[in-house]
């Protein structure tokens, strides 16, 4: 047994339970050896992880790095794009645990996040220098951005339309997967762009939209909820925690609510309920199915932005597993279900971006929008700007640039 081992069995053990609980236990008991075995190469959970980060980095530059150097020296940008973002698609597609991990554990801890591109660039792949995704600026949601997100989606679609399967996707599957995500990332849902083109985002923005829905009765305790969730993450967050900030006694909280799981889910569907109301809402203002798509992203981003509680929580359950038995309610992935399109289809695999799929693809894309706005700005400074960027790359893809 070496360190290599140990990492590897930890990617497939922790993994499986998606990074939820993380033990040495669990990994001297799958290589069946002694945890103080394991600690004689690492001498504690923090140490293996970070173990865990350098092998995904060098691992990762390993795959990419061939590709990445291919995709710099094509005359077309596009073609470069998707040169990368195949590769990319493959490269989480072959690897589940590595991606689940990447997703939790390194796009989902900050100060990884901040280190991840200077990883790449001390093994030889210098994104940031070179990259030409990079070119919205700060204040709006870059090429990379867009299209990383987009794919992480489509890999979690991928993964969970094979979870009866046993064993590692086959090369037929991959492929396969690899032609839908690059349809997607080239033209979207395959809207007309002339239509879309055509489109006054402004006069849409300012011509008299609805009011956000009004408090409800319990909203001063829903809010209470909704930020203990937002401080600690939804396994973490406590009744103590709700008790200090709405300012009842534990007890009073059980006259409202009969658990922590009633609680998180009353929350969650009276949230939902509204922001679908409000999202209906607005695609009410258009018959045309361009204009209700637009106004439906421009809805679930004011509601976000003005509930930034709300938003913080849809991000744990973005980037984690929400295992509290708790039913979100499928109303909320079903505002852009109605909306009559042309472009989104599904292959025969399963893997589709239409009805349902499509508004929990849009709703991802929307949160991570928000929530990776410039470092010391507020989710109140994302102008709409960003969303319009976000609208022609789902009903365009890259084709819209």
């Amino acid at each position: 047994m070496n360190k290599t081992d140990i990492i590897e069995t930890a990617f497939q053990v922790w993994g499986q339970e998606l990074f939820k609980t993380t033990s040495l236990s669990q990994i001297a008991q799958a290589l069946g050896v002694t945890k103080p075995a394991l600690y004689r190469h690492f001498e504690s959970k923090g140490a293996l992880l970070d173990g865990m980060y350098g092998y995904y980095c060098d691992h990762y530059v390993g795959f990419m790095k061939a590709s990445y150097e291919k995709a710099l020296e094509s005359r077309d940008i596009n073609q470069g794009i998707l040169l990368m973002a195949r590769n990319f698609a493959e490269y989480y597609a072959r690897y589940k645990y590595i991606f689940i991990f990447s997703l939790i554990e390194v796009y989902g801890d900050k100060n990884r996040d901040k280190d991840i591109l200077r990883q790449f660039a001390i093994r030889g792949m210098d994104v940031k220098k070179h990259w030409f995704f990079l070119d919205a600026g700060d204040e709006h949601p870059s090429k990379a951005q867009l299209i990383v997100t987009a794919i992480f989606f489509l890999v979690t679609l991928f993964h969970k339309s094979r979870h009866e399967k046993t064993g590692d996707p086959t090369t037929e599957e991959i492929q396969r997967f690899i032609s839908f995500a690059e349809g997607v990332i080239s033209h979207g849902l395959g809207f007309d762009k002339n239509l879309v083109n055509a489109l006054d985002f402004e006069k849409l923005e300012k011509s008299g939209g609805h009011q956000i829905p009004p408090e409800g009765e319990n909203e001063g305790l829903l809010k209470a909820v909704a930020g203990a969730v937002a401080e600690a993450g939804p396994w973490n967050a406590s009744m103590d925690m709700v008790a200090q900030r709405s300012g009842l006694s534990k007890s009073g909280l059980y006259a409202h609510f009969k658990s922590k799981a009633d609680m998180l889910g009353r929350m969650f569907i009276a949230e939902f309920d509204r922001i679908v109301d409000y999202a209906e809402l607005e695609q009410s203002r258009s018959e045309l199915p361009q204009e209700q798509f637009y106004l439906a992203i421009v809805a679930l981003a004011n509601y976000l932005r003005s509930r930034p509680e709300i938003l913080i929580t849809m991000d744990w359950i973005r980037t984690r597993r929400l295992d509290l038995g708790v039913t979100v309610p499928p109303r909320i992935f079903r505002i852009f279900a109605d909306i009559k399109l042309e472009g989104a289809g599904e292959n025969p695999d399963g893997l589709e971006l239409s009805g349902e799929t499509l508004s929990r693809w849009i709703l991802f894309l929307v949160v991570n929008t928000l929530m990776r706005r410039p470092e010391g700005t507020s989710f109140s400074d994302v102008s709409n700007k960003s969303f319009q960027i976000l609208y022609k790359f789902i009903v365009l893809g890259i084709e819209g640039w």
